[in-house]
């Protein structure tokens, strides 16, 4: 029988299920309203468990806590040296990008919150270099957006400057805070955080539509074609369906609306097409080829919507740990 495969909030209620009521009641006075009423959802759902599942689960929990123990404590470079040896370069590097991910996250929880549009109200006008250091602590989906209404020579000055930052001082991070203090009240100081960089501006390119994505790349092109081309090899798009295993893509099947299915596989190559129904079940696949055959007249527009809707089904599922997108063609995952 196979192992039961958790999302990242069934993790989460497996942890406070395995650390008994007392323990669970301390970290629930810790979290926010809309998390405890998530959690407890959770927990009321979560059916029975088998040993190996709790047990990797648990694993997972304590290697996270220790890798941001291991950062708090000595910094990103020690605490790659240190996980490296612990647990060889992959799982080091995955452990990593995890927890600063995380971190980078609290660090302006407030700022994840705003609609964009306030967001662009506020540094629209900043010089370039602030807002891409801005728009690093922003979700992705926030930050394609406020980029999407700049003007144009200001979009690419902003996707190149977040492309290339690595890491920014906190008297870097002070002076940001001190702009953007009388609009905000809970912006925190942070140690040297790993910002920005070619994955993040990868991900937020995944969150641009189509024809923004187009003049971005094109006009980066002619100012660093060797940026445009890592950062491209680092995005995900509906095409790169074909790089992803059989599980994976049975996986994110069952999280897709079949109508956004229909219109993807209308406007996609018979390759992609043939791998998706390949994966799924006789019954899925009958139903979706006679929608195609009744499906007509389809504007291109539609088709690429309904493609990112599903890559953003497959990035989400990727960050809950539900599967695993191999980037920039290199071999991550051990089997």
């Amino acid at each position: 029988m196979a192992e039961t495969k958790l999302t990242g909030k069934q993790k989460a209620a497996a942890i406070i299920i395995s650390l008994g009521a007392d323990n669970s009641s301390k970290i629930y006075k810790f979290l926010k309203e809309d998390e405890i009423e998530q959690l407890t959802y959770e927990i009321s759902r979560l059916q029975h468990l088998s040993p190996k599942t709790m047990e990797d689960t648990l694993k997972d929990f304590y290697d996270l806590c220790l890798t941001q123990k291991v950062i708090t404590e000595g910094g990103l470079e020690y605490a790659k040296n240190v996980l490296e040896k612990a647990f060889g370069t992959q799982v080091a590097t995955s452990l990593l990008e995890r927890v600063t991910k995380t971190l980078r996250s609290k660090s302006f929880d407030f700022l994840r919150k705003v609609d964009y549009k306030n967001i662009l109200a506020i540094i629209q006008n900043e010089h370039p270099q602030t807002i891409a250091l801005i728009l690093s602590y922003a979700r992705a989906d926030q930050a394609s957006a406020v980029i999407a209404e700049l003007p144009k020579e200001k979009r690419i000055n902003v996707v190149e400057r977040i492309a290339k930052m690595d890491r920014t001082s906190p008297e870097v991070i002070k002076y940001v805070e001190e702009v953007l203090e009388k609009k905000f009240n809970s912006i925190v100081s942070v140690d040297f955080t790993e910002i920005g960089g070619v994955n993040y501006v990868a991900d937020v390119m995944n969150n641009m539509d189509r024809s923004n994505e187009k003049y971005i790349f094109d006009e980066l092109n002619k100012k660093d074609a060797k940026l445009a081309d890592e950062i491209r090899m680092r995005m995900f798009v509906f095409e790169d369906i074909m790089t992803l295993d059989s599980m994976s893509i049975q996986r994110f099947l069952r999280e897709v609306d079949s109508k956004d299915l229909v219109y993807a596989i209308k406007g996609t190559n018979k390759e992609v097409s043939d791998l998706l129904f390949s994966n799924m079940s006789t019954k899925m696949s009958e139903t979706i080829k006679s929608e195609l055959e009744y499906t007509r007249n389809i504007r291109l527009r539609d088709v690429e919507e309904a493609q990112q809707r599903i890559v953003s089904v497959i990035r989400r599922l990727e960050e809950e740990g539900e599967l695993i997108i191999a980037k920039g063609g290199k071999d991550d995952v051990i089997v």
